[in-house]
């Protein structure tokens, strides 16, 4: 038997064996944490705009992964329970939390969601990966000092830890009532598409690091 060539093939074949699996490994994920908002109301969980997203994304050179952790009806307080697990199994460069809106549709304490907002934002880091922060707003039939005590949650936040805060997509899609569920509040399957471009503009920069954190929360 000769060695030298049996130690040659089984080199060549420990090289291939890491060349064809860096991608795996290598592939950067960004993690959504949201509600119903992310999750595809009503619809396949594949039309939901992460979905799109993540369709989008792969497809480019140095494409990122996105994961849809969002789960209809979840309050902060249960995202913030379902976080740990899920930053242990997906392993995210970065996590959107899109969660808070349940507990305003529920007239829950600025307060306490907050805090719950901020022990999300905490675990992110501490498990090595960044948080970026969506920002949510309530129907004006809330009363305005709820609903502006609500808003004010996120900015504050943002500011708070450094955190970069992403506009309301659902500004955009209220707009269109084409695009709206006939609950009035979640968008239905037609605004899809629409969601996933308007997210990829505004964070695939943010994470390519093409512009400042400070300036994300710039519709």
């Amino acid at each position: 038997m000769n060695f030298n060539n049996v130690f040659r093939w089984h080199f060549l074949f420990l090289l291939l064996l890491g060349v064809f699996s860096v991608p795996a490994f290598a592939t950067d994920t960004l993690l959504i944490l949201g509600d119903s908002l992310s999750a595809g109301y009503r619809m396949p969980a594949e039309r939901a705009w992460p979905s799109l997203l993540d369709n989008q994304w792969r497809a480019k050179p140095d494409g990122i992964r996105v994961v849809n952790a969002s789960i209809s009806g979840d309050t902060a307080t249960q995202g913030l329970a379902r976080l740990p697990a899920l930053l242990k199994h997906h392993k995210p460069r970065w996590v959107l939390i899109e969660l808070g809106g349940n507990d305003g549709l529920r007239g829950f304490p600025p307060p306490a969601i907050a805090k719950d907002l901020a022990q999300a934002i905490t675990q992110i880091r501490q498990a090595g990966a960044q948080p970026l922060l969506m920002q949510i707003m309530l129907p004006a039939n809330y009363g305005r000092r709820y609903t502006e005590s609500f808003s004010a949650i996120y900015p504050a936040l943002a500011q708070q830890y450094h955190v970069p805060l992403l506009p309301f997509f659902m500004e955009q899609v209220y707009l269109k009532p084409q695009w709206m569920q006939d609950d009035e509040i979640h968008p239905n399957a037609d605004a899809q598409d629409f969601i996933a471009q308007w997210m990829s503009t505004r964070l695939y920069p943010l994470l390519k690091h093409e512009i400042p954190a400070d300036e994300a929360k710039n519709g």
